[in-house]
């Protein structure tokens, strides 16, 4: 069953993330990350990008994937509950120094030191999504340990065949 958003009546502040199920066991490890730096993170920085809600979560990961590998290659949607919603800091759209940050493009230097920072300072940054404005991304340093956030389920994911038809 979907669980209600706490804004629905839910009672759970929970992160969403879709993974390969290769990498499932390690979902909150931030090698990605790491690796290669992301929207909101320098390289070497074990950043863990969620959203707030699964459907943001899968288009972050259709955008760079497409549809056609969340069809077929094996995924899991993995559910962690935030321990208190008080923890998370809330991004101001208007506080961000350079408003194409919010955009879909390739992040700069300058937007990896800004999100470094937030996440120095924050436990949890929900930030809106470069992928829907109007939905948001939950983002924290890895081994944060236990406490801050559970791990409520994983789940294998099946993607609507209708975002991958046959070709015509």
């Amino acid at each position: 069953m979907t669980l209600l958003p706490i804004g629905l009546g839910g009672t759970e502040l929970v992160a969403w993330r879709l993974d390969q199920a290769v990498h499932a066991p390690t979902w909150d490890s931030g090698e990605g990350a790491y690796r290669v730096g992301g929207r909101w993170n320098s390289k070497g920085v074990r950043a863990v990008y969620c959203s707030l809600d699964p459907a943001t979560a899968i288009l972050e990961v259709a955008v760079h994937k497409g549809f056609r590998s969340l069809d077929t290659v094996a995924h899991i949607m993995t559910a962690a509950v935030i321990g208190d919603a008080g923890d998370v800091h809330v991004l101001d759209p208007g506080s961000v120094p350079n408003p194409n940050w919010l955009r879909p493009g390739i992040p700069g230097a300058g937007q990896q030191a800004f999100g470094d920072d937030l996440l120095q300072r924050h436990r949890f940054v929900a930030i809106p999504s470069a992928v829907s404005s109007h939905s948001w991304n939950l983002i924290f340093l890895a081994g944060s340990g236990t406490g801050p956030y559970a791990l409520k389920f994983q789940e294998a994911f099946a993607l609507d065949t209708r975002l991958h038809p046959p070709a015509a």
